[in-house]
């Protein structure tokens, strides 16, 4: 199979969309992602997965910890401007959760100390164990077939639609 045909089938997947942050020294880097996942709930443990050619992955390597911003369906443009689609300037006043750069309006953010990295094939995995977490009121941004959507319906009685 070829790359395309491979992305192809891998958007098939729906996701959701995350900003990863991280702070090294006085600055701030962010990327968006939207390989994420929950590894363990004792100990509390999370994984991203970041390209051997992204900058962010200098930036965890030096930080030793990060943050995962789960994007609710309003932020797409801060989606794509972590995603380096936007490029006219426009920056982030970010909060700060445990001494981490967090997303403002993001619907779940969680803190993470880096306690273990793997490289497989062109990415390093960042297992991170969980340092804090803050959850807020709101709907998911998700990716599907390498468009972005919001959901439908939330109601328990009704069909997810995208």
């Amino acid at each position: 199979m070829d790359d395309r045909s491979f992305r192809n089938a891998m958007g098939q997947f729906v996701t959701g969309v995350t900003v990863i942050t991280t702070n090294v020294g006085d600055e701030t880097h962010g990327m968006t992602a939207n390989a994420f996942l929950s590894v363990s709930l004792n100990p509390k443990l999370v994984l991203v997965s970041i390209g051997e050619k992204a900058k962010m992955l200098q930036k965890i390597k030096d930080a030793g910890h990060y943050a995962v911003n789960f994007l609710a369906e309003d932020q797409q443009e801060i989606s794509m401007l972590f995603a380096g689609q936007i490029k006219d300037g426009r920056s982030v006043d970010f909060e700060w959760l445990n001494g981490m750069p967090v997303i403002p309006g993001a619907i779940g953010r969680v803190t993470c100390q880096v306690v273990n990295e793997y490289v497989v094939g062109d990415h390093t995995l960042f297992v991170g164990e969980v340092t804090g977490i803050e959850l807020n009121d709101g709907a998911p941004l998700i990716y599907f077939q390498g468009k972005y959507h919001e959901l439908a319906s939330m109601n328990e009685n009704e069909t997810l639609r995208i």
